[in-house]
């Protein structure tokens, strides 16, 4: 196999641009990025835990089917311009069929009368091997809650081990123009071409963790340039948001922006929210190397120019992540309008009846029943005045929950509450999946590499170290500067002086909240503990919560244990994915100190 050694001398940094941070995202990003300036590598990520599930159904529907389509057509819309200035193309759009839509680039390019070298990675899908492994004593622990996947009793439909870079890396070293990868890391996409470019060594680990953090960064593309960002006023560019370029140096540091003339704004407080997006501690572990966040240092270096340096690495564990999805049954949802007055008695009819209907809650798997206020009292119109009653039912048998369900709901309208309509039509049934994060034995994984001329070799794992427990915090007081509050104080909301990104890991919510001076992160880091954080959003109260520091960073992180159930395909709360949750809590009102308010 090729092999990938460590220079005596640097070559200038590598020029990373992202194109996609879903698979759905803007289709004409990959012309965007090419067009818009010089770049050396154009990466994709079109994979989430949700992404397998859709394609996994994709394919039962069509078994050549299982990657993300929508990468052919944006490969076509670049390929030729790619070719010509050298750009090679990374992406994770293999998704379960990594193989066919090698195949289909390659017929792709033979329309367009190119001939790229194409490779591709294989190695993760374990979804076959499941029995095996549970003989051979993989227990498929939960990560959340502990249980074993064999005491649920279900068969996965996918289970995919999470790769690192250095398939990437020998596949480009390999002569590679397209790299097509199944479930690897999102910032294996950064990782793989900058390990290739400036040829690290497989214990290089601060230089990886450096493009660790890199991809971390870009993987959810205009995110890091402005998009979904909490500080209304600092964006002044509201076009849409140009997509990331992480231009990665050879000591593992890079500069985080943008091209010229693009919308939204490349800025400490952008790439700090897409740093606390969607982790846990401050360890981020990844299969090639351990980045410590909390060692990362940002620094603005100039008009959307983001300087991100310092980041620590060590040897990553000997386990892999596994995505594991299986059918949990099928669901139903309808939602009831209710109007006025009397909502919350309204609303308690409306369950009674429909349920004596049905006969009774508990001839369901799962029920859950949710009243959504929207109204206001005296509305000046209509709308103003309804709130919705959110009835959700689940069941291992379709018929249940299917027409028969939703039908009920139209025995109501006319003897039920004043006013009752609903939002949609009678619905059918849909079938959730459960999404189950576990570990396994890296041993038991073995990733190749797919070359074009049919050869193939495979990836050795890279050294790895017993990992310590992953220790959630209190506060410390990690201050920088004296502590404030002695004076008077101000019940202001908590956004006038934070920001916040949050996000979801199975049925787990993060949100990462960061101040923007120092005095405000040290009455930050001593008021909001797991308590305050409980009365803030009190959903969590009687759920784990786990709170963890990045003074580095001027940021707080906290994990909210099960607030979304079993995952985005199965959760019943509005926002199953936490996008909002962030928001949500900088709109909670908290006594500040009057002196941090401007």
């Amino acid at each position: 196999m090729p092999h990938v050694t460590t220079p005596a001398a640097q070559r200038r940094p590598v020029r990373i641009a992202n194109c996609s941070g879903f698979y759905g995202d803007r289709i004409d990003a990959a012309k965007q990025m090419v067009d818009g300036g010089p770049i050396d590598v154009l990466t994709g990520d079109y994979l989430a835990e949700l992404t397998m599930l859709i394609l996994w159904k994709a394919r039962r529907r069509d078994p050549e089917a299982g990657y993300a389509r929508t990468f052919l057509t944006q490969l076509e819309q670049v390929l030729a311009t790619s070719l010509e200035r050298g750009i090679k193309i990374v992406a994770n759009a293999g998704g379960l069929n990594p193989r066919g839509l090698a195949e289909q680039v390659t017929k792709l390019a033979a329309g367009l009368g190119l001939s790229p070298r194409v490779a591709y990675v294989t190695g993760d899908d374990l979804v076959g091997r499941i029995d095996e492994l549970q003989a051979a004593g993989e227990p498929f622990v939960n990560l959340d809650t502990g249980r074993k996947l064999a005491e649920l009793g279900v068969q996965p439909v996918t289970a995919n081990a999470y790769l690192g870079g250095w398939g990437i890396a020998a596949a480009l070293e390999a002569g590679a123009d397209i790299v097509v990868t199944p479930r690897v890391t999102d910032a294996s996409l950064v990782v793989g071409p900058a390990a290739w470019w400036h040829r690290w060594g497989r214990t290089d680990w601060d230089q990886l963790a450096g493009a660790v953090a890199a991809g971390h960064v870009i993987e959810c593309g205009p995110q890091a340039c402005g998009g979904n960002y909490g500080f209304l006023s600092e964006v002044t560019d509201r076009r849409y948001p140009g997509f990331p370029i992480a231009e990665v140096a050879a000591d593992g540091s890079s500069v985080i922006t943008k091209h010229p003339d693009t919308g939204g704004l490349v800025s400490v407080g952008t790439v700090t929210a897409q740093l606390l997006y969607e982790i846990a501690g401050p360890a981020y572990a990844n299969p090639d190397v351990v980045a410590h966040f909390d060692t990362a240092e940002l620094t603005q270096e100039g008009p959307d120019r983001v300087l991100l340096s310092g980041t620590r690495g060590s040897a990553p564990s000997d386990k892999l992540k596994v995505a594991v999805n299986y059918l949990g049954g099928y669901r139903n949802t309808m939602t009831l309008v209710i109007t006025g007055l009397d909502i919350e008695e309204k609303a308690a009819w409306a369950r009674q009846e429909l349920f004596d209907i049905l006969g009774g809650e508990d001839s369901f798997d799962a029920v859950d029943v949710r009243l959504l206020r929207f109204d206001h009292d005296n509305a000046e119109i209509n709308a103003l005045a309804t709130a919705h009653l959110q009835v959700t039912v689940k069941d291992r048998d379709p018929a249940r929950v299917g027409r028969s369900f939703s039908n009920a709901t139209m025995a109501l309208p006319l003897g039920g509450y004043a006013g009752f309509h609903t939002t949609t039509p009678p619905t059918s049934e849909s079938a959730y999946g459960v999404y189950w994060p576990t570990l396994v034995a890296r041993d038991v994984v073995t990733q190749r590499v797919v070359l074009d001329d049919g050869s193939e070799f495979v990836i050795e794992h890279s050294p790895s170290a017993p990992q310590p427990p992953a220790a959630a915090e209190e506060p410390v007081g990690v201050t920088t500067t004296p502590p404030v509050g002695t004076g008077e104080r101000v019940r202001v909301p908590l956004g006038r002086l934070a920001g916040a990104r949050s996000g979801d890991k199975g049925g787990n919510a993060n949100v990462g909240i960061w101040a923007r001076d120092d005095a405000t992160y040290a009455w930050l880091a001593a008021e909001l503990t797991t308590r305050k954080f409980a009365e803030l959003v009190p959903e969590a109260a009687s759920l784990e919560i786990r709170r963890y520091e990045l003074a580095n960073l001027r940021a707080l992180n906290f994990v909210v244990v099960g607030l979304l159930g079993e995952g985005v395909a199965s959760a019943t709360r509005p926002d199953p994915q936490a996008k909002g949750f962030g928001e949500y809590v900088r709109s909670r009102h908290i006594d500040v100190p009057a002196e941090l308010v401007r």
